[in-house]
């Protein structure tokens, strides 16, 4: 048996290691993760009130993007606030239901988000490839229902593996997770038994999730990619690809780390050796995912735009009439 391991008395919280050799530097990681959480939500919560507000983007294709930045604001503030209070505190600590939870959630967002950046892909082809049918397949009413289905398809296969670790026991001395979150590799390694079945679980789920979706992914963009250079004039083809450039890079990104970090049969050494890669899909992504789709779309900026005029118009008014109460208070 593990030294440590009681499996009637298990662990009731873990510590979590942070960041390898960095452990020294709390103040300068408390301040860039605050500010990248805070960031990371002001892009996001701008882009879903722009897209719920302005009915010029009452479109498949931002209601789906608002979907996104709602699964990106979910997605950080299930790691980061805990992190920030670890750093604040200096225990690092983290209870056994908050890591099962955190667990959870981390998958099944991630899961969703998988869902969702397939759903955006086939929305470009078909948008692109069939404009003419496009507003009956994706008409408002389907779009929520497909919305729904990558929530839900993603909130369900995680629930069994998740209920499959916290039934685990774990060692109760020396429990440290080698990561700065409950990621699975480095919580099964702290299990007091052989884990090696649910390894496999995960990496069949993972690989199921992933790649199916990445399949779905390629291969809309493939078809796009040859109807646009069917495209005769320059323009043309640049109005049509430029819609798509920017879930290009966000799928590169997203699929890229993901793939190299779970897609593997096992996950016991994979993360505490590749945490940098991790970073890219919990914070460098939902970080950037605003300011990629607002920096290179037309109709997101000019929505912004708009709401920052009217956003100064009304303070200006506000304060014209605030200065003639003063004036009518001092009469």
């Amino acid at each position: 048996m593990v030294v440590g391991c009681n499996q009637s008395n298990s662990a009731t919280e873990f510590i979590l290691a942070g960041f390898p050799n960095l452990n020294s530097t709390s103040a300068e990681l408390f301040s860039v993760f605050l500010l990248v959480y805070l960031l990371t939500l002001t892009g996001n919560v701008l882009i879903v009130g722009v897209v719920g507000a302005d009915t010029r983007l009452q479109t498949p294709m931002y209601f789906f993007l608002g979907n996104l930045s709602c699964l990106e604001i979910l997605l950080t503030s299930v790691i980061i606030p805990k992190m920030l209070n670890n750093f604040l505190s200096r225990q690092y600590t983290i209870s056994f239901v908050a890591c099962i939870t955190q667990f959870y959630f981390y998958f099944f967002l991630g899961a969703s988000e998988f869902l969702l950046l397939a759903v955006m892909s086939v929305d470009r082809y078909l948008a692109i490839c069939h404009p003419l049918r496009y507003p009956l397949l994706m008409s408002g009413a389907v779009c929520s229902r497909v919305a729904l289905a990558c929530w839900v398809g993603g909130l369900l296969p995680v629930l069994g593996p998740t209920v499959a670790v916290a039934s685990l026991p774990f060692r109760k001395q020396g429990a440290v997770v080698q990561h700065f979150f409950c990621d699975s590799g480095p919580l099964l390694r702290l299990a007091c038994t052989n884990t090696r079945k649910l390894e496999e679980t995960d990496f069949v789920l993972a690989s199921v999730v992933i790649v199916s979706s990445l399949a779905i992914t390629a291969t809309s963009y493939g078809h796009i990619i040859l109807a646009v250079v069917r495209i005769p004039s320059v323009s043309g083809r640049q109005k049509a690809f430029s819609t798509c450039t920017s879930h290009l890079m966000v799928v590169t990104l997203f699929y890229g780390s993901a793939i190299f970090l779970y897609v593997r049969p096992s996950q016991s050494g994979s993360v505490e050796a590749n945490w940098s890669v991790t970073v890219i899909t919990t914070f460098v992504t939902p970080l950037l995912n605003p300011f990629i789709y607002a920096l290179r779309n037309e109709g997101v900026k000019e929505a912004l735009k708009d709401v920052f005029r009217k956003v100064a118009v009304d303070s200006s008014g506000n304060l014209v009439l605030a200065k003639i109460c003063i004036k009518k208070a001092g009469r």
